[in-house]
């Protein structure tokens, strides 16, 4: 049996559960290819699988949804893919077979799953992936840089750009701006042409200011719905990027300009919130769920990437030994942009 490094919990619970084992490597079957990770982002997505999300998952599992690589081995029915290229996943799994994959829109399927949550991932030193998902890497691209860019780009691009419908001139506002998907949301919708507003803690303030923010909020100091509010002049912003969940979403509907949308990608405070209705109807807003992207959008946004249009967010590159003291690096909110471990 050939074995490898990974970082796996064998029970749901907190960062203690994680440690560091032998296991046993994969195999590619048809259609895949495996991957030799050199580098894997972290995600709340990881936080939330560890904790025992209500969904089915491998166990013990090996999480990690972002990866970066080289092409170790081709399974069964491989072209166009050859060892030592190296390669960036996109993470979203489909069936290809139902109604949703066959219009395209990938993130629908009946059958969706995203690798390192329902699967194996890639906090380890191989991972399996199929061949469709690859998406090469210039060579004057680092790994950490690729590995911290796919689901954080990916699921600002769908949300603010497909979802939201974002136009140049429009005004957006980015709460949680310190985390990967928001981080990447500023820089989205900067590139898109609009005016962008963020939230985020005092200690952040500066690092989103260069990310391409307009106006930044401490969100511990003032109450940032009031502060946009006089800012576009008692007129509100046309866009939200959300993740923040409960603990925003009164301020966020407070704060959305007559025909505004109001996109959710997560509840990191919790799912339960309270709309008043009467304000959605009376100023005929949308609230918009978007999750992941499809297979267009990640290879569109990936290009832009590559092409350092779009920067990915680095907080921190971390051995996997360490991958317990990463997984309580993101728990406690320490992190600006990506952690990223490295095999």
């Amino acid at each position: 049996m050939v074995t490898m490094r990974a970082a796996i919990f064998h029970a749901f619970g907190g960062p203690e559960v994680v440690r560091i084992e032998q296991v046993e490597r994969p195999e590619p079957g048809p259609g895949e290819v495996l991957v030799q990770v050199k580098a894997a982002a972290m995600n709340h997505l990881d936080l939330w699988v560890r904790r025992g999300l209500p969904i089915e998952t491998t166990m013990p599992h090996i999480g990690g949804s972002d990866v970066a690589g080289v092409v170790a081995a081709l399974g069964p029915g491989v072209a166009g893919v050859a060892p030592g290229q190296r390669v960036v996943v996109n993470p979203s799994l489909w069936c290809g077979e139902c109604e949703w994959c066959l219009r395209g829109e990938q993130p629908l399927c009946l059958r969706y799953k995203i690798l390192g949550e329902h699967t194996q991932g890639g906090f380890a030193e191989f991972v399996v992936a199929p061949a469709r998902n690859l998406h090469p890497i210039p060579d004057d691209f680092g790994f950490a840089e690729a590995a911290a860019a796919p689901l954080p780009f990916s699921t600002a691009w769908r949300g603010l750009i497909t979802r939201a419908r974002l136009r140049p001139g429009e005004d957006v506002l980015v709460t949680g701006a310190s985390g990967g998907v928001a981080s990447a949301a500023v820089q989205v919708a900067r590139y898109a042409g609009a005016r962008v507003f963020a939230v985020t803690t005092a200690e952040n303030l500066d690092r989103v200011w260069a990310l391409g923010a307009h106006a930044v909020y401490d969100r511990d100091r003032v109450d940032f719905s009031r502060e946009i509010w006089k800012d576009t002049g008692k007129r509100g912003v046309d866009v939200i990027f959300d993740s923040v969940g409960a603990a925003t979403w009164a301020q966020n509907v407070r704060v959305l300009a007559r025909g505004g949308r109001l996109v959710t990608y997560g509840a990191t405070t919790g799912p339960d919130a309270t709309t008043d209705l009467r304000v959605m109807f009376w100023k005929q807003v949308e609230l918009i769920g978007t999750t992941m992207a499809t297979a267009h959008e990640f290879d569109t946004v990936m290009r832009l990437v590559f092409r350092r249009e779009l920067r990915p967010v680095l907080d921190v590159e971390l051995p996997l030994e360490q991958a317990r003291q990463a997984h309580e690096r993101l728990e406690a909110g320490r992190q600006f942009g990506k952690i990223v471990l490295v095999p």
